[in-house]
Formats: structure tokens, sequence, C-alpha cells
């Protein structure tokens, strides 16, 4: 029942957590951390609600689209099916710890028209390419728990500010963000140049994917084509 991106946070779970392996005897060391981090989070904003609503009302939702049988499954259908091929081309290019190519598929190829899809590759793209200039004078920095722990605070609160304003201004601050919340275990064990020439081919790789996925999505012809297969392959309780 969550809009877009609802969506984009499994997807970016299940992508980090993939390319992130740890021993069996870990984990329930790092599910007790994710426990932790969830339940701070929604304690905050939990008495962030109660604060703010003395202070006005609350906003209506907008209403979800009808849960029609193109929304629920001809749209999950092609956008999974394109951010499984991302993956797969990842996986036979042997990008290394490639999680941000299905991200990045995965956010593009949500827009919803065709001209959002291709104005959100653009931002993707190009705020990468600045998000990554960020990130290099961040990692260059002799950084600590600490320091890390305030950088990332100062950037969530940049990008929470700025993606209701502009989304490609928001990216640069997403992708140094990022690199810290999945790399942070690894820094200084590799060439930093090469990680980020690995995030750039990444969400270069997973806009293109997600902006001919997009495409597709948003193409009659494509949706009739497709859709009446699907139609023939679904269950009877779900056309409608």
């Amino acid at each position: 029942m969550i809009g877009p991106p609802g969506s984009l946070f499994f997807v970016m779970a299940a992508a980090i957590g993939a390319y992130s392996p740890i021993e069996v005897l870990q984990l329930p060391l790092f599910v007790g951390l994710l426990t932790m981090g969830c339940l701070l989070a929604c304690l905050i904003a939990f008495f962030y609600s109660i604060h703010i609503l003395r202070r006005q009302a609350p906003q209506p939702t907008s209403p979800l689209p009808p849960a029609t049988f193109d929304y629920v499954v001809f749209d999950s259908v092609v956008i999974g099916v394109f951010v499984g091929i991302s993956l797969a081309l990842a996986q036979a290019l042997q990008m290394e710890r490639a999680y941000w190519v299905p991200v990045s598929c995965l956010a593009v190829i949500q827009g919803a028209s065709l001209r959002m899809v291709w104005t959100k590759q653009v931002h993707r793209t190009v705020g990468t390419g600045l998000g990554l200039l960020l990130a290099w004078a961040l990692l260059s920095l002799p950084l600590d728990k600490w320091s890390v722990s305030l950088i990332m605070m100062v950037l969530a609160f940049l990008i929470e500010t700025l993606v209701v304003r502009h989304y490609g201004l928001a990216v640069i601050f997403i992708t140094p963000l990022t690199i810290l919340l999945a790399e942070a275990t690894r820094l200084g064990h590799g060439p930093l140049d090469t990680l980020l020439m690995a995030r750039l081919l990444d969400t270069v790789l997973g806009a293109v994917v997600g902006l001919i996925g997009g495409v597709c999505l948003h193409s009659p012809r494509f949706r009739t084509v497709v859709g009446r297969q699907l139609r023939r392959l679904s269950p009877s309780r779900l056309l409608r």
C-alpha cells in the first residue's frame, strides 16, 4: 500500500545485503543492529509526529491508484524483470559488489511518465557524477567512526531537505551517503578511485536499463501485447 519510492528500499536492502556476505554466526548480531536502527527511527518519527501535530493538522494522503490488473500485476512484473535484467548484466560484466545497479534501475523506472523517467535518468547520472566528487573529497579525509556518523547525519539532513525540491540535487548527497552505508567497514582497504569508478558505472548501467524499462512500461503497444500474454498466464482472481 506504499506508493513510490516505497519499493526502492526493499530492493536497496536486498541488494546491499546480497553483496555484504557475513558469517552465519554473525547473523544474530547484524539482525539485532538492523532492529535497533529501525526501532530508533520509529521512535524519532513517533515523537516528532506528536510534536508537529500539535502545531499543524496532518495533510491528507493522496489515494493510490485502484488495484487493477495493470497496476498490481503488469507494472510489478515489468519492473521486476528489468531490475533483474540490470543485475544480471552487472553479474555478466563481473562488476564487483554491484548493489547499486538494481537500485539505480528501480529509481529511474518508477517515473510516473516517460518524460519523468527520462528526467530521473539524467538527474541520476549527473547527480551521481557530482556526488562521487563529493564522496572523493569526504573519503580523502582521516575518518573514524564518530566523523563518519556525523557526516552521515549531515548528508541525511541535506537529502531530506532537497529531495522534495529537486531530485538531481538530492542525488549528489545520496551518493556519498550510500557509499558510506555499504562500504564503511571496507574503507581504506582498496584504491579509492576504483571504488568511485565502480559506483559510477553501476549507476550508468542501472539508469540505462531503467530508461529502457520505462519506455516499455509507458508504451501502449507494449502494454497491449505483453499484457495480453500476462492475462492468459494469470489466475482469474487477478484479472480485474
